[in-house]
């Protein structure tokens, strides 16, 4: 890469930090807000399940946007809106106006993310792929884990509105030097904008993960479950069936016939919906039920972070050296490992406990979200890489969204059962579903191919 693409990716890069970032600081204040607002755990999970929700959505039109839009406009305008949003969250007198900040939010950073992988894949020459993705990777994977850490350290000494002001002056940056460094680059296609793949994606999301979100505090078959369930399996038959069919789809379904492309987006849908699942136990675990502070809640993740930042680079660079297979392989062994032991994690086991396995988890994971990620992106043909950006990034964000809501509704259940609070028992049950979700992951990542060029042409 020249110079001046190092710059533009670098500004790229920290505004993306942040956006992400915001994805997950909230979860270490989600009792905070359960207390400030008198809210249940099941309605104050919609701060982070609403704001990935519209991440999620917002990702496919950055596919339709990339081809019709200037680069330079579309990242500049996107994160003015993030700005807004960060603003109208900090501003917020009540619980609704917050949530509607983040979807706010939401709206900005779901474009931002798409743009800085599409400039990423463009800029990297063959070779040096899984390099500078491990670059990239310090937004995309560092951001969520150290989120919770900062955020921890700031509520202990200030309000939750400075979740939202501190990270302002950032924002504020970014679009500063995004104005003079960035260029207009754009495809040149006038494609044509698919509503309704928007409208009907739209709708089968949101009543399924509605559905999810009341699953621990309503019964199966009444509508707030199953209906809603049913109602969202609707809407995304239909979004399935228009799509394939479609000269202009909103998300490029055929994209999936990519063998290679397809297990590494299950595997990495599998692998994403337990580490945010993980954002929102370690919390709940730490400060309700150890009856700890926010700060040291913070303080059990850090290290974990610290380590996805140094090695995120790391494991891009092997990527180009490893089969994908081994290193999928090993980093879910050792996730698996360290989710094992946090399901014994109880309340007398103390933070540094925690901490501990924590890390382990980290390790594994860091191993293999850049790998998964270059190696889905790698084998698609340039015209189809907005497409294949796209989707990915939404389905890791509708994965977290998903894996958020099902975790929490597995606590809820296992609480309601024995009549209890958020309990210990609830949280460890929390932590024995990511494992199952991570065992099926490794069946599925056995499928991988080794060879690179066997698949390159497939």
């Amino acid at each position: 890469m020249t110079r001046k693409q190092k710059l533009v990716l670098g500004i790229m890069i920290l505004g993306t930090f942040f956006g992400i970032m915001c994805s997950t600081m909230m979860n270490i204040a989600l009792p905070t807000f359960m207390q400030a607002f008198h809210i249940s755990s099941s309605q104050v999970q919609w701060v982070s399940n609403g704001y990935m929700l519209v991440n999620a959505l917002m990702i496919p039109v950055s596919a339709y946007l990339i081809k019709r839009y200037s680069y330079r406009w579309l990242f500049i305008s996107f994160t003015a809106i993030f700005g807004l949003g960060t603003i109208m969250g900090a501003l917020a007198p009540t619980f609704h106006l917050i949530v509607a900040g983040r979807m706010v939010q939401a709206i900005g950073s779901g474009i931002m993310m798409p743009l800085v992988n599409v400039m990423a894949m463009k800029y990297a020459s063959v070779g040096h792929q899984g390099q500078v993705m491990g670059i990239v990777g310090l937004a995309f994977n560092f951001s969520p884990i150290i989120g919770p850490s900062v955020a921890g350290l700031i509520l202990d000494f200030f309000s939750w509105r400075y979740l939202f002001l501190l990270v302002l002056p950032f924002i504020l940056i970014t679009l500063l030097l995004s104005f003079f460094f960035m260029p207009g680059l754009k495809v040149g296609d006038y494609p044509q904008f698919n509503t309704t793949g928007l409208i009907t994606s739209s709708l089968g999301m949101w009543f399924l993960l509605n559905s999810f979100s009341n699953l621990g505090t309503a019964k199966f078959l009444s509508w707030a479950v199953a209906g809603s369930m049913l109602v969202g399996l609707f809407f995304l038959v239909i979004f399935g069936v228009t799509q394939w069919h479609s000269d202009h789809p909103f998300i490029n379904l055929r994209i999936f016939t990519y063998k290679q492309f397809t297990i590494a987006i299950v595997v990495n849908c599998l692998l994403v919906s337990t580490m945010y699942g993980n954002t929102i136990l370690l919390p709940l675990l730490i400060q309700n039920v150890m009856g700890e502070s926010p700060f040291i809640s913070g303080l059990v993740i850090l290290p974990g972070a610290i380590s996805t930042g140094i090695l995120s680079p790391w494991s891009g660079r092997l990527f180009d050296k490893i089969p994908i297979r081994a290193m999928v392989t090993f980093g879910l062994l050792v996730d698996m490992f360290g989710t094992a032991m946090q399901a014994f994690v109880g309340v007398h086991s103390g933070a540094v406990f925690a901490a501990t396995w924590q890390w382990v988890r980290q390790v594994g994971i860091v191993s293999m979200l850049i790998p998964l990620q270059t190696e889905a992106l790698a084998i698609l043909p340039k015209e189809e890489l907005p497409d294949g950006v796209a989707t990915f990034s939404t389905t890791r964000q509708v994965a977290a969204s998903f894996g958020m809501a099902f975790v929490v509704a597995v606590v809820n259940l296992i609480d309601h059962e024995h009549h209890l609070g958020t309990s210990e028992i609830g949280i460890q049950s929390g932590f024995l579903t990511c494992f199952a979700i991570l065992s099926v992951a490794l069946i599925i990542s056995q499928f991988f191919r080794t060879n690179r060029e066997e698949f390159k042409h497939e």
